[in-house]
């Protein structure tokens, strides 16, 4: 067929990772389902394409013989890999060749497509391949589209290293506090309205945002690593009740916290 899908799940790890620059012979295409990174670093040719985090939901293309190297903080999640043999005669394939490097696009249609293969292949079953040849092009034609939304890089608007730096170790220190929006501006020395901005633009979340999934991101580790209980865990990470906590995490994570502790136990 020239085509197959991978499931993978990357634990948790506490330090930056990274590596050597990798290149493949198939196009691929990489749905992250569940989880994600607290800092995703994505450079090709010395040039960085991508500064920010891993979401649900953010698809990611990179053509055959393409090179990237990638920098991950904080890697939790679970995503798909669609491999495209490049000589793949379907309709659309052909466009992927001439494709530059996505990172963390949106669409609703791919990540549907995706999960329904992969929701077929995880119960045994062998899809038909007029099925999957379909399903193949259309999501090439819909990765083709997305190509045509890239805007340039543009590096003013953007916070720099430094101060997003600042601005994160802030949030750390201050997990269980009501961290305003006036104080992140301030650590990174910037006008409100100029700081939402740029803190969006630099990470792909609204201050706000970034905040409840950095507190949701520590509270996965307190649920898979001690044996706090739910309500501690909750006032530890400045929500302001354990239904709150409970609220946010199952938004976020598909998940209660209990039921993510219990599917996290190494017994499960």
């Amino acid at each position: 067929m020239g085509q197959l899908l991978d499931r993978f799940r990357q634990p948790a790890v506490g330090v930056p990772g990274g590596g050597a620059p990798l290149t493949a012979p198939h196009h691929l295409i990489v749905l992250t389902e569940e989880g994600g990174t607290s800092h995703t670093s994505i450079r090709h040719e010395a040039r960085s394409l991508y500064d920010g985090m891993d979401r649900p939901g953010a698809l990611t293309f990179v053509p055959a013989g393409a090179e990237r190297q990638g920098f991950y903080r904080d890697v939790n999640l679970s995503y798909s890999a669609l491999w495209i043999d490049p000589d793949i005669g379907l309709p659309g394939c052909e466009r992927l060749r001439n494709l530059p490097i996505l990172v963390n696009k949106k669409d609703a249609v791919v990540a549907t497509l995706l999960s329904s293969l992969r929701d077929e292949m995880a119960l045994g079953h062998k899809p038909d391949t007029a099925y999957v040849e379909h399903l193949v092009a259309l999501v090439s034609l819909r990765v083709a589209n997305l190509s045509r939304e890239q805007q340039p890089l543009v590096r003013h608007g953007c916070l720099s290293r430094r101060a997003l730096g600042r601005v994160r170790d802030y949030i750390d220190a201050r997990m269980n506090s009501d961290i305003s929006l006036s104080e992140l501006a301030a650590v990174a020395d910037l006008a409100v309205d100029s700081f939402a901005r740029r803190f969006k633009a630099t990470t792909g979340l609204a201050p706000y945002a970034y905040v409840i999934e950095e507190r949701v991101r520590r509270a996965e580790a307190l649920l898979r690593e001690t044996g706090l209980s739910i309500s501690t865990i909750a006032f530890r990470l400045g929500f302001s009740s354990q239904s709150h906590f409970t609220t946010t995490f199952r938004r976020l994570r598909g998940m209660t916290p209990r039921a993510y502790r219990v599917n996290s136990s190494p017994e499960s």
